[in-house]
Parts: structure tokens; sequence; C-alpha cells
């Protein structure tokens, strides 16, 4: 096997809201719904009248990583790909990208813009303008390339019950969710009030995804700490969420529930296993915790999805984590992405590995379990890299050089700090998109 020979699905890229989101929004709420307008000169949302600023690291694939920060704020200021599904196509083709399930940025990873609204019914017609647009406009414009995520209105369950059915009658099996729903003001994992919802989960193949950052979120050690500490740790930030999910009750009593940790990482799983499973041999009498006869490891292995974007020791111990629930991600547009050379850093990390294990890791898991196959629309020999670079040659992946947006504040010789940080996020403004979702701030 050779690296053109790779098929590769991301369980974890991010799209920018282009201008035309919410236009499938019902006539009753046409002149509310979020739209785009200018501030400062800046694209921004407009939205009960509040402003929430687009871009951030949210954005900056194709960018020098000198010119990183709390930026673009603008559609001009990114590349196209972060919001034209054409372009998108474009962009995933020369980066050798079969496939890719795509979160949010303006309604957030889990939804939470739609939660966090005062008009309710307003929110719930905005939130099903916008899977409509995820379905119709951008996972429906290229049958095939998309795995479709939707969101849920998570603070009435019968509504995101009622939602999950409407959407899976249009062929989705992937929807948001935090990975700690307690953080925000939600039922924990251990309340039987989100039974209905993991049953009609369970029934119809759907799986939860529950992006870092959507519950519980990476701390700033001190305002006085480099940001490259908060960046390091943030993967690992959801290993609290991880444990919780493996003693929660959900996958005694819906046995079929999946849920994917994206953009977790997978270097730290087998210390978690290991320790999980010494927890319930050592204190299992005095806490009175049963999984029904399963250590936790294998609760883990059966029921939970996992991510990976660069993680050569993790891939050198898929016998501790399972390579069954294994999957890639691209991260495009994100910081953390590598775009246009994702093949070459994934294969200098698997080419070790069976073929049998990198068709898993790279693709088959994530036709299994989110009941995706591309090779039925596109031919599987239309699908490696490849073949998708071939049909590249157009695509100018030059770098986009100054164009603008917010930069580190400060002695531009210094360390960037979480201050710093903190600083660039005031800047930009109060509801940033890419401040929120993305940095945590």
């Amino acid at each position: 096997m050779q690296l053109e020979d790779m098929i590769l699905i991301s369980v974890d890229d991010h799209l920018i809201e282009p201008p035309d989101t919410f236009r499938h929004i019902s006539a009753r709420f046409k002149d509310r719904a979020p739209r785009v307008t200018r501030v400062n000169g800046k694209d921004a949302w407009l939205f009960e009248g509040r402003t929430f600023k687009t871009g951030g690291l949210n954005s900056v694939a194709g960018r020098p990583k000198e010119e990183f920060g709390m930026e673009p704020t603008s559609y001009d200021e990114m590349r196209p790909g972060c919001y034209d599904i054409h372009k998108r196509i474009d962009d995933m083709n020369v980066d050798g990208v079969l496939a890719s399930i795509c979160f949010p940025s303006l309604v957030k990873f889990a939804g939470s813009f739609f939660h966090d609204a005062e008009d309710k019914q307003l929110s719930l017609a905005a939130l099903r303008a916008y899977n409509d647009w995820h379905i119709l406009d951008w996972c429906g414009a290229y049958p095939g390339r998309f795995v479709p995520l939707c969101m849920l209105p998570l603070w009435d369950v019968q509504l995101a019950v009622e939602e999950v059915k409407r959407v899976v009658a249009q062929g989705v099996h992937a929807v948001g969710f935090p990975d700690n729903p307690a953080l925000k003001g939600l039922p924990s994992l251990h309340s039987d009030a989100w039974d209905p919802l993991f049953k009609v989960c369970a029934d119809n193949q759907v799986v939860l995804n529950c992006h870092i950052g959507t519950g519980a979120s990476a701390a700033h050690p001190s305002d006085d700490s480099p940001i490259d500490a908060w960046i390091t740790a943030m993967p690992i930030s959801i290993a609290n969420s991880a444990a919780d999910w493996i003693y929660a009750p959900a996958f005694q009593k819906f046995p079929g529930l999946r849920m994917a940790l994206s953009e977790g990482g997978i270097g730290w799983i087998p210390y978690l296993l290991e320790r999980a499973d010494f927890t319930t041999e050592h204190h299992s009498a005095w806490t009175r915790t049963r999984l029904g006869g399963k250590k936790p490891s294998e609760v883990f292995k059966e029921h939970i999805i996992t991510c990976f974007i660069d993680d050569e020791f993790g891939l050198r111990n898929l016998d501790s984590i399972g390579e069954d629930m294994v999957t890639w991600e691209a991260d495009y547009p994100h910081s953390d992405c590598v775009w246009p050379l994702a093949p070459e850093y994934l294969w200098r990390t698997v080419e070790h590995l069976p073929k049998a294990t990198i068709d898993k890791i790279t693709h088959l898991n994530v036709m299994r379990e989110f009941s995706f196959d591309p090779f039925n629309t596109l031919g599987r020999e239309n699908c490696t890299v490849g073949a998708l670079r071939s049909k590249a040659a157009h695509v100018d992946t030059a770098p986009l050089v100054g164009l603008g947006g917010a930069k580190p504040i400060g002695d531009p010789n210094a360390r960037v700090t979480s201050r710093d940080v903190k600083r660039m996020f005031a800047a930009v403004g109060e509801h940033a998109v890419g401040a929120t979702t993305e940095l945590g701030a």
C-alpha cells in the first residue's frame, strides 16, 4: 500500500456559515433570522439584538503560521473553502480527503447558539433551518462527500427526539451533543431525562458527536502561561468527560448507542482505560458501580469512537485503544489542520501498520459507525488520495499572506501568553465566534 492508495474520511472538520445559511427558515420568522451585517467594517452575524463576529483560529487554513491569531473577521479575510461548498470540495480534493463531517462555527459545535437564545420558538425555527441548509445545500451539493451532522434543541428532550426523527428521514446519522451536558445547565449523563433521546439515537444508528469544549473546557494554567501550554492540553481536556461516559448508564440501557470524542486525540486513552479497569477492580466493592459484568475498557471500546489528527504514540498502541473504533480527522480549516499535506503527515505515522488496519482507521470504521457508503455513489476507484488529487491541479495552495485581522498584542519578540490571547479576544469583540468556540475565552 502507498500513500496515494489511502482513502481518507475525516470525522472532524469545520465550516464557517455563509450568509445564506438560514434561507430555509419558515416565513413566520424570516425577518428575525440570523443574518450577516457589517460592524466596524467587519462581517458579523446579528441575532436577537446581539452581534457575533466570524473567524478566529477557526479559519486559518492556507495562512502562514506567523499570521495565525484572532482572525480573520470577514469572509474576504479567509480561504473561500471555509464557507463556499464548491471551493471546499476543491480544498478536499487537493488534500486527498474523500469525505468529511463538518461541525458549525456560529451555531457552536453542539448547537449552544440556539440553546442560549431567548425566544425558543424562533430558536427552534433557526435550528431546523440550519439543519435543512446543512443537509440540502452543504452536504447535498456533493453526494458521497459529506456525513451530515445536525444540531438538536437540547433544552427540550422531546423536541430533540422529534428533530432526530426528522433528520434521520433525510439520511442523517450524526448529531452534536455536549461532552458534559451538566456543565451547560442541562441534565447530567446520569439522569433519566436523556433516555428518550438516547433511545431514538440507538434505534436509528445516530452517533452523538461530542466535540472538545462543548461541555468541559481546557483551563488556562495562568494568565502568564504561554498559550502553547493550553493548546497542548486541549485534546486531553475531554478525558474527564470520557470517564463520565464510561460509567454513565446509557450504554447499559441502550447497547446500540455510540458517541464520538471529537478532536480529542488518542494517545492518552491507554492510561485512562488502565486506570478505569484498576478503579473498578479496586473500588467497586464499596462504590457499588456495576457495568453489566464488563470492564470499563470494554465499555469504552464498544461504544466510544475516537479520532486523531497526528498521533504517532496512539497509533503504536492501538491494541490498548481498540482499532475498530479509531478514526482520522483533518480539522480543516482550524489552526491544527495540516492542509494541504494531510496524507503526508498521516502516512508517516501509519505506514508501519497492516493495510487492513490502515483501511479501518482511515475510512472503514467511519463508514460502519456512521452508516455512510460513498463507494456506492462515487465508485471506490475514485475515492483514493491519488484519484482525488488528480482532479485538483487547478487548486492554488500558495499561502494567503497579509489578509488582515487581529494580531498578538505587545512585544513582537515575546512569547504569546494566555493574557495576550484574552486581549486579542477583547479586541475582536465580546461575541467573537472564533474565540468562544476555539479559544474558550
